[in-house]
């Protein structure tokens, strides 16, 4: 989901059709690797070695897109609280009455983090994580949530919410999303042109647009 308007944005750059289906990357990496037809994929670097490992996916096609931060996110109108250090973001996180992550990679990575804190019992039954496909940002902003963790693309976009900032360098998580043919694509060729043009510096503009950098 986080590349989903940058997806969007590059196929319309692009200009020749292309049908792009948005799923949470759990679920698109379970629909590849059960068989379902599609020419390409696009998910984090390291669902995509999965997927190449398991033969689904070309592994001379892989191809680096963009590199994704996470950022923090807080109900429009809410006190904004410090995260401009490792410590302050700790403290945040202790003093909200409820937090949100995603089950993708920088939730996965979120929760290593607050386990080398040695918080995570104390913050257990605050954590409200999001399903699958659906923003961290749509929680916080319906107010169920009062501190959102995503990445920047997932939160930039959305209305009622406001984004804090991003973590600080010493504890920024940064997701490498990338994209492969699959190996029962009928238009190899096509697809492999769509990838060259997505990561070519035609794109670059379109990336940073959406918070990320590219690959």
């Amino acid at each position: 989901m986080a590349t989903r308007q940058l997806l969007a944005d590059l196929v319309a750059l692009y200009g020749k059709p292309v049908a792009i289906e948005s799923v949470g990357g759990v679920d698109a990496a379970k629909r590849v690797l059960a068989g379902e037809a599609f020419d390409a994929v696009f998910l984090a670097s390291d669902a995509i070695d999965k997927l190449v490992a398991a033969g689904r996916i070309d592994a001379h096609s892989k191809v680096d897109l963009v590199h994704s931060g996470v950022a923090v996110a807080v109900r429009a109108g809410a006190a904004q609280p410090d995260i401009s250090s490792e410590d302050a973001v700790r403290q945040a996180v202790l003093a909200a009455s409820s937090i949100s992550y995603s089950t993708g990679p920088s939730g996965v990575a979120l929760v290593k983090l607050f386990e080398r804190w040695g918080i995570t019992e104390a913050i257990r039954e605050r954590i409200v994580q999001a399903p699958p496909g659906v923003p961290v940002g749509a929680l916080v902003a319906r107010g169920e949530v009062a501190l959102g963790f995503q990445q920047l693309s997932e939160l930039i976009n959305l209305p009622g919410i406001t984004v804090v900032g991003p973590l600080p360098p010493a504890i920024q998580i940064t997701t490498t999303f990338s994209a492969g043919v699959c190996t029962g694509s009928a238009q190899a060729d096509a697809v492999r042109a769509l990838l060259q043009f997505m990561a070519s510096p035609a794109a670059a503009d379109a990336k940073r647009r959406q918070g990320m950098d590219p690959a």
